[in-house]
Formats: structure tokens, C-alpha cells, sequence
């Protein structure tokens, strides 16, 4: 895998034993939309975003799906497969650790991210994960999430994510043993200074 699978950004942190940060955006969104909030809650790590490779409608996504809330589990796979070899060579190009990522994502990143946990467990180090929702409905292999942990914020009042979600989602990444925090906000889909003061108090 190359860097050129992904339009991404690479951006240094001035901290060489801060821990590096994967930005994955939300639906429409670029590699460009989470670079504030990846600086705000990690002002001393490098960061990379990289661009969802999935077009929707001209929306940048990183997995198919073929409706709302229904998705390609197939492409998800096999995309996650792609995310984690990426990551791999972007560690080995800009010469941070690939043992330490963590993860901020959104929606569909939040997602992607769950799904790199769940297929690809020593790709991430942990995770923030805003608005993640049960994409692939499988339990993480026991064992190979311990020593991370991983903090879900999701919205009281989000119209798109189920209710039950983040609990069976928490339970999904807690199987393969990894310390979940879920929180829920008084908001909906979209991030609110409070995600913004939930993380950074778990952080």
C-alpha cells in the first residue's frame, strides 16, 4: 500500500514523544474538516488525515453503504484492510510510531475507526470516536484490544444513530478487552463544545 491511496494531510506535532493522531472525517467531509479539533485535544502530536476514498454522490466517504444505517459490510472490510496498511506505510514514511495511534473520528470516521478496532486491532492505540454507531455487529477477538482504551460520545438527541447503539457498540470493543468509556451529550448529530469538553476531561 502507498501513500497516494489517500489524498491526506500530514501535519508534525512539535512534541516527538506525543502520541500520533489519525483524523477520519465524517461523510462529506476532507482531510482538512478535523485538523482543528485533532489539534484542540492533541496540541503536541503529529496528525494525519487522510480523505475518505468512497464517493457518494460526490461525498467523500470511507465505506459503501447502500442506504441509511445500511451498509456494504463487505466494502467495510475491505476498506478497513486498506485504512490499516495505509496507516502502516504513512508510519514508516513520516517516521512516527505505529504502536501509539490514536483515533479521532466522526460519524463515518468514528466508524471506520471502530471497524480498524474491531478487523485491524494493532492499528489504533485507542480512539475518541464522536457519533459511532454498530457497523459490523461482531464482537472484537478477546485479547486484542487490552491496554486500550477508547471513549464514545454520542448524542442524546441524534436522529440517525439507534438509542441502543453505543451500548452494544461499547460491548463489541469491551470483548476483545478494551477499556470503554461511552458518553452520551445533550445534542444531536453534529459535534457541540461539549464533545469538545468531554474529551479533553477523559482525555
Amino acid at each position: 500500500m502507498s501513500l497516494s491511496a489517500y489524498i491526506h494531510r500530514f501535519v508534525p506535532g512539535p512534541d516527538a514523544s506525543a502520541p500520533p493522531v489519525l483524523l477520519l472525517h465524517g461523510t462529506g467531509g476532507d482531510e482538512d474538516d478535523l485538523l482543528p479539533l485533532g489539534r484542540e485535544l492533541f496540541p503536541r502530536s503529529p496528525l494525519l488525515a487522510p480523505r475518505g476514498d468512497v464517493s457518494e454522490h460526490g461525498a467523500p466517504r470511507f465505506f459503501r453503504r447502500f442506504a441509511e444505517g445500511v451498509f456494504d459490510l463487505e466494502d467495510v472490510r475491505r476498506r478497513a484492510a486498506a485504512l490499516a496498511a495505509f496507516l502502516a506505510a504513512a508510519a514508516g514514511h513520516y517516521r512516527f510510531d505505529p504502536a501509539r495511534v490514536l483515533a479521532v473520528g466522526f460519524s463515518n470516521g468514528a466508524n471506520m475507526a471502530t471497524a480498524l478496532l474491531q478487523r485491524h486491532p494493532a492499528a489504533l492505540a485507542g480512539g475518541v470516536l464522536f457519533r459511532p454507531m454498530v457497523v459490523l455487529d461482531e464482537a472484537a477477538t478477546a485479547g486484542s484490544l487490552a491496554g486500550r482504551r477508547v471513549l464514545l460520545v454520542s448524542g442524546a438527541r441524534d436522529p440517525i444513530v439507534p438509542a441502543d447503539h453505543p451500548a452494544r457498540l461499547a460491548a463489541l470493543l469491551h470483548a476483545g478487552g478494551a477499556d470503554v468509556t461511552a458518553k452520551t451529550v445533550d445534542g444531536g448529530h453534529g459535534l457541540t463544545p461539549v464533545d469538545l469538553a468531554t474529551a479533553k476531561r477523559w482525555l
